[in-house]
């Protein structure tokens, strides 16, 4: 197994843990990273849709897995206008 597939695999179960807890569908994965406990994910969802779409409210949640990929924690680090800019951390 490549490390590619793996990674695509964390955010497929990721992605599945959060639309099935929240009944919702999720934006999508803007953050991965690994640690010695396993993996951190952050993703997207659309919390309330709106007209226009720019009005949405997205909540962002943070979501610790382990290993294979089991839910350890789950918890919402912000809310946000889907048309509102942010900062942007880029790593070099």
């Amino acid at each position: 197994m490549t490390d590619n597939l793996k990674l695509q695999e964390i955010c497929e179960k990721a992605i599945l843990t959060a639309e099935t807890i929240f009944k919702k569908k999720v934006d999508g994965v803007v953050g991965l990273s690994r640690n010695k406990e396993g993996w951190l994910v952050e993703t997207e969802v659309c919390e309330r849709r709106s007209i226009p779409d720019t009005q949405d409210i997205l909540g962002r949640y943070e979501m610790r897995l382990d290993e294979s990929g089991e839910l350890l924690s789950l918890r919402r680090v912000m809310l946000r206008r889907r048309s509102d800019m942010e900062a942007l951390e880029e790593e070099v």
